[in-house]
């Protein structure tokens, strides 16, 4: 099994930022995708963005262009999201998620991601 850690959450006003950090660890495996997704109270889970193993391709949602940028450390295992500009509509349980069976498809639905993190809080105040 992998476990993924998320870190970086907490609260921030609108129009400022924060970065998310996620730690996989456990089973080696080979060249995944790694993802980040979001649940807002009360709405179904949304994909954020995904990064390929060679970070060469990036898949952002609309909602978030131009102001979030996902990144990956393939060293430390790790893949982050850097999120600008907040609105309080970004407020949401951000989850990371890796996708075993792919290292180039970025996939924007849950199905194709196989593990998950326990999720971290972001709430972004008006």
């Amino acid at each position: 099994q992998v476990q993924l850690v998320e870190s970086g959450g907490g609260l921030v006003q609108a129009g400022g930022s924060l970065r998310l950090s996620c730690a996989a660890s456990g089973r080696t495996f080979s060249r995944p995708v790694m993802g980040w997704f979001r649940q807002a109270p009360g709405k179904e889970r949304e994909f954020v963005a995904a990064i390929s193993w060679s970070g060469g391709i990036t898949n952002i949602a609309d909602s978030v262009k131009g102001r979030f940028t996902i990144s990956r450390d393939n060293a430390k295992n790790a893949v982050y999201l850097q999120m600008n500009s907040l609105k309080p509509e970004d407020t949401a349980v951000y989850y990371c998620a890796v996708d075993r069976r792919h290292s180039d498809y970025t996939a924007r639905v849950e199905s194709e991601y196989d593990s998950w993190g326990q999720g971290t809080q972001v709430t972004v105040s008006s």
